[in-house]
């Protein structure tokens, strides 16, 4: 942080029901154009509906088969990975200006903290050399993939909990071939989603500096939610 002296709240928002892909892209998109030097950031913990999503750095050639699962495309970092029920999202709307930080050492401390995370539940997990997120015996357990405009940030981290891993059968995850996709419940950790997210959001908000975190829980992610000012 710039100012040792203020406070810098964070809003977190946990959602209780899976939540349709497209319409949180569009809710992020919403509040990162509407938001002021006064509205707080943002973090967003939910799991999403079935979906492939397809990065800026789209390679066709990684998608096999989608069969029923819908595929969109969207504006986020990296290539193509799946997201369904038992997997934590965290999205994260920053003002990097804010806290004083660059998108190298956001995508450090996501990182971090999901290695930390993980080794509290006797996981042994670490970084890849140029290949963003977080890795376990050569098998990938958490993706990054985030977008900055002018200087705010919104996408974020999806971590596996304990979900069904074989829609990632269909693709070449985030284009990277050989590498198989794993979650903490095939690795013998039994955890709960929600708990796994709020333990993430609690460890995260303390490393980026934030003294001041608020909390709301809610069933669905409505665009009315979506304002310049809390």
């Amino acid at each position: 942080m710039s100012n040792d002296d203020a406070t810098w709240p964070v809003l977190i928002r946990q959602f209780t029901n899976p939540q349709d892909y497209t319409a949180c892209w569009q809710d992020m998109k919403a509040f990162t154009r509407a938001r002021t030097i006064h509205t707080p950031d943002e973090i967003w913990l939910l799991e999403h509906e079935p979906v492939f999503t397809l990065g800026i750095r789209e390679n066709a050639g990684d998608i096999h088969d989608v069969g029923d699962i819908p595929l969109v495309k969207t504006d986020r970092g990296g290539l193509v990975t799946y997201h369904g029920p038992g997997q934590i999202i965290v999205y994260l709307m920053l003002d990097l200006r804010s806290l004083g930080i660059g998108l190298k050492n956001l995508v450090n401390a996501l990182e971090q903290v999901t290695i930390d995370l993980l080794n509290e539940y006797g996981i042994s997990a670490s970084r890849l050399e140029n290949a963003p997120g977080v890795y376990v015996d050569g098998r990938k357990i958490a993706s990054i993939g985030l977008r900055v405009q002018h200087g705010r940030t919104y996408h974020g981290l999806s971590l596996n909990v304990d979900m069904d891993l074989s829609p990632y059968d269909r693709i070449v995850p985030c284009g990277l071939s050989g590498i198989k996709m794993t979650d903490m419940k095939t690795l013998g950790a039994l955890a709960d989603t929600h708990r796994i997210g709020r333990q993430f959001v609690e460890v995260l908000s303390s490393k980026l500096g934030y003294n001041a975190v608020y909390d709301e829980i809610s069933q669905y992610l409505t665009s009315d939610k979506v304002t310049s000012d809390r």
